[in-house]
């Protein structure tokens, strides 16, 4: 089944955090390796937080190693950090000549953004070192496994903002061309003229193979589960937008005997039935569950012969519903304590979503005289569609006390650039200042705007934390439970005080060297509150008595994996993880409490499929608190 796609060089594997999109991958780039021994074949992971060494069962590094039995087949993950010193190594020259021709700083000036913790830099660096392996030809084919679906939507956006990017960087030249035609008569073309030309050339093919159905495929994975139908849902309907060829659905942990567990095989088959209708112009392959975990070159290939078409599907009627019991120990109450801020992380899929609506939901209930909120700051938003609710931006009530929300981040960028972006534009630009020229205020203000309009991948963690911040604050909430992006974006959100602090200070002395120029003493007032707001939010994060992480993980040897290594990073960020929750506990399946010591383990036991949203929901935090059964507060 996999033939299907030997036309094509490269693919892209991507869908909702948790679902086996590196399993797949990695079982699909030893296929392509067999199936084409004389070419050479990369498979690659731009996700910040992959599992390809854990899968694989061999060493994973930044640099592409062959596979000791396919020596064809070459492995990396992608270090943004590394990428971006390569990058500045080629590009820092022309670059800081070109903001020293568009704005009142000098190059120098620029040196420290280098060594600064950037939004969005996993992706910038993924698609530049995308487009370039495509560009340069230097393998046959390429294996992408993706950061989870928001994520890889935050990359793929990139290309319309390389491309605003560079045209304000044409506009920074052009004032340069301008001003030396007018004071020499004549314009030759320089080195930075031959850089820009270079770069549009290299973006503009790799943007055109990446839209080529011919040669790009972005293959979507994905399980028979209601939360991930409604984003794969939404993940296609914005890759058709993107114009990025979709060319597959995999459905991976697929029951083939109904008698193991009644109740998924029948939601399994309605979903399939879904799957089917949502995508009929397009394959869909089913990926059996394995009994244990496909890892290691023999068992992903063994996995790869597995896979099976299907064009139509049997439904079932679904079960008598049960209930499972609950396991001790359990949660604390979290606002007796005085908790004010509840983090839930872990690696895409695991149900982190599902854990911090009950825990939401309980906390509603065991104090209906206190306001609770959860919010999801994942860009791939699920929180809705566990209440059964359509959530967006503003809150709305789930309970007489409890509200949620997901952040639309394109809105808070709005408020955002309103306070602070467009004057930072004018600002750097000089528009305002003493150099203000015909020429100036004809190029340079223009570039500076179109750079601020675009929302650079990954600033969306920026802005979630600004937005929990004025929430904190405010003190209208007592207790706030944020579901979050997997791991790796996680990562980037706790680190986030620190990164905004690092750019707010180069602000400031920027300012300070050019203030007798710039003026602007009120707009630097407020980036100071600004920056004051990010030291207090990083004190909170820190603060045990005020923030807690709460982890959640399920029995596959990857997940646990993935989990011990952010348990380590938090412990280097102070940042308090109490507890641990082994989500689809059995029995059968027991995760040692010995792996995470510092930590106390809860077990929340597998839910019943065939039961509406919310009712999930309260039997969730029914199970996770030692309380009085759960039911809607009559406040």
């Amino acid at each position: 089944m996999m033939s299907d796609y030997d036309s094509l060089h490269l693919l892209m594997f991507s869908g909702k955090g948790g679902v086996g999109k590196t399993t797949i991958s990695c079982s699909f780039a030893r296929y392509w390796a067999r199936r084409f021994p004389q070419e050479k074949i990369l498979l690659i992971s731009t996700d910040p937080a992959h599992s390809l060494g854990d899968v694989l069962q061999s060493e994973v590094k930044d640099i592409a190693l062959p596979q000791t039995d396919l020596p064809n087949l070459s492995v990396q993950a992608l270090d943004a950090q590394k990428l971006l010193l390569e990058f500045k190594a080629k590009y820092s020259y022309f670059l800081e000549i070109l903001v020293e021709r568009g704005s009142l700083a000098d190059g120098d000036d620029l040196a420290p953004v280098w060594d600064l913790n950037w939004p969005g830099l996993n992706e910038l660096m993924g698609l530049l070192e995308i487009e370039r392996l495509l560009a340069e030809k230097e393998v046959d084919r390429v294996v992408i496994d993706m950061a989870p679906s928001g994520h890889t939507l935050n990359l793929l956006r990139l290309k319309d903002f390389l491309d605003v990017i560079l045209n304000s960087l044409e506009l920074f030249q052009e004032k340069h061309r301008v001003i030396t035609q007018s004071f020499a008569g004549s314009y030759t073309p320089d080195s930075v003229d031959d850089f820009l030309v270079d770069l549009k050339t290299q973006l503009a093919e790799g943007r055109r193979l990446l839209q080529d159905e011919k040669f790009t495929g972005c293959l979507v994975v994905g399980i028979a589960e209601p939360m991930c139908f409604a984003e794969t849902e939404r993940f296609l309907n914005s890759l058709e937008t993107l114009e990025v060829p979709y060319a597959g659905l995999f459905i991976n942990h697929i029951l083939l005997n109904s008698e193991l567990e009644p109740d998924r095989y029948a939601e399994q088959q309605n979903l399939l039935e879904k799957f089917l209708k949502l995508t009929p112009n397009q394959p869909i392959f089913t990926v059996p569950q394995q009994r244990v975990e496909p890892l290691g070159a023999v068992a992903l290939d063994a996995l790869a012969s597995q896979i099976q078409k299907i064009v139509s599907v049997e439904l079932t009627p679904p079960p008598t519903i049960q209930w499972p019991a609950k396991v001790l120990p359990s949660f604390c109450d979290f606002i007796n304590e005085g908790c004010k801020l509840i983090i839930v992380g872990g690696k895409g899929g695991v149900g982190k979503t599902t854990v911090s609506a009950a825990i939401a939901w309980a906390a509603s209930q065991q104090h209906p005289d206190k306001n609770i909120r959860v919010i999801s700051i994942d860009p791939a938003h699920s929180l809705g569609d566990a209440f059964g609710k359509e959530l967006g931006h503003e809150p709305i009530f789930l309970a007489s006390n409890l509200s949620g929300q997901e952040i639309d981040a394109n809105r808070v960028l709005e408020k955002f650039r309103a306070d602070y972006l467009w004057e930072l534009a004018d600002m750097i630009s000089g528009e305002g200042s003493q150099t203000d020229t015909t020429i100036n205020v004809a190029y340079v203000p223009e570039a500076w705007r179109q750079i601020m309009s675009q929302a650079l991948p990954g600033i969306d963690e920026m802005l979630s934390l600004v937005t929990v911040m004025d929430l904190l604050e405010s003190n209208q909430q007592d207790l706030i439970i944020l579901d979050t992006a997997p791991t790796g974006h996680l990562l980037s959100f706790l680190e986030m005080p620190s990164a905004l602090g690092d750019w707010l200070s180069w602000i400031f002395k920027l300012w300070i060297k050019y203030q007798d120029v710039l003026g602007r003493v009120d707009f630097i007032g407020r980036l100071r509150h600004l920056r004051q707001q990010v030291v207090q939010a990083q004190k909170k994060l820190k603060n045990p008595k005020h923030t807690q992480f709460i982890g959640v993980i399920q029995a596959e040897a990857a997940i646990v994996a993935e989990h011990i290594r952010l348990t380590e990073s938090l412990k280097k960020m102070s940042v308090s993880q109490r507890y641990v929750v082994q989500n689809r506990y059995s029995q059968e399946v027991e995760i040692a409490d010995s792996l995470f010591p510092e930590q106390t383990m809860i077990r929340l036991p597998g839910l019943p499929r065939s039961v509406e949203p919310i009712a999930r929901i309260q039997g969730a935090a029914n199970l996770l608190f030692e309380v009085e059964e759960l039911t809607p507060n009559k406040r």
